[in-house]
């Protein structure tokens, strides 16, 4: 089968993972998730995964109440490989190969991260879970998954959320408001559209990492991505 991208990073976010709920760690959601993962990696793409912990903490949110920014960061990396665990669990009751592979050292749960050993692994067909986003406060796991994706060389960089692409304005709010199709990195970052880090697009033009935007909410979106359907946003030249 002809795939768009043979390579991905898919990013998700801890509030996507948190379901209806909002918080904590939603069972049903992380299965589904899995089940979206399986089906793209059944028809032979290379998945590696970055998750965000905003379903048990925010750096950003927390520093804002009071709380030492980068304390609150490191917090937040915690919580990225909690939810890096938890969804190595789903995967693997699917029966797939996973390695988590932390830049935070916790040997007894994940393995570090060492970028000639991630390749291997998805090169071996595994699914690689970064957890602990790039390892340092002040940045987001939206440039950690810019930041692996460049390092692995992957096709693309899919951003996991639960809207159906990038809007002029927040759709829920205005509904005058008009999806794009594409849109170019300088757009992006000209317009300051929120729905990723400004850094990380940075990152994605500076390597020509392409960027889709899209439902993952959606049964069966991811595979429809990487098999090349017009899904969501897709960010590039």
């Amino acid at each position: 089968m002809s795939l768009a991208y043979r390579r991905i990073v898919l990013k998700l976010s801890g509030e996507v993972l948190a379901g209806n709920q909002g918080f904590g760690i939603h069972p049903d959601v992380f299965l589904g998730i899995a089940e979206q993962i399986r089906d793209a990696a059944s028809i032979g793409t290379q998945i590696g995964i970055v998750i965000g912990g905003g379903n048990i903490i925010r750096g950003i949110s927390a520093a804002s109440r009071g709380m030492d920014r980068a304390t609150a960061d490191y917090m937040g990396m915690m919580a990225s490989v909690m939810n890096s665990v938890a969804l190595q669990d789903a995967l693997e009751k699917l029966d797939l190969h996973t390695r988590v592979c932390s830049a935070l050292e916790i040997k007894e749960v994940a393995e570090p991260y060492i970028r000639r050993r991630a390749e291997r692994h998805l090169e071996k067909g595994r699914i690689v879970i970064f957890a602990g986003g790039t390892g340092n406060p002040y940045f987001t796991t939206d440039t950690a998954a810019a930041l692996r994706a460049a390092e692995v060389h992957a096709d693309a960089v899919l951003k996991a959320t639960k809207v159906d692409g990038v809007y002029s304005a927040d759709p829920e709010k205005d509904r005058s408001a008009v999806r794009y199709e594409t849109l170019s990195y300088d757009t992006v970052i000209e317009r300051r559209l929120g729905f990723m880090d400004q850094s990380a697009v940075g990152l994605c033009r500076d390597n020509g990492l392409p960027i889709v935007v899209f439902d993952v909410t959606v049964p069966g979106n991811v595979r429809k991505v990487v098999a090349g359907e017009k899904i969501g946003t897709t960010v590039s030249k």
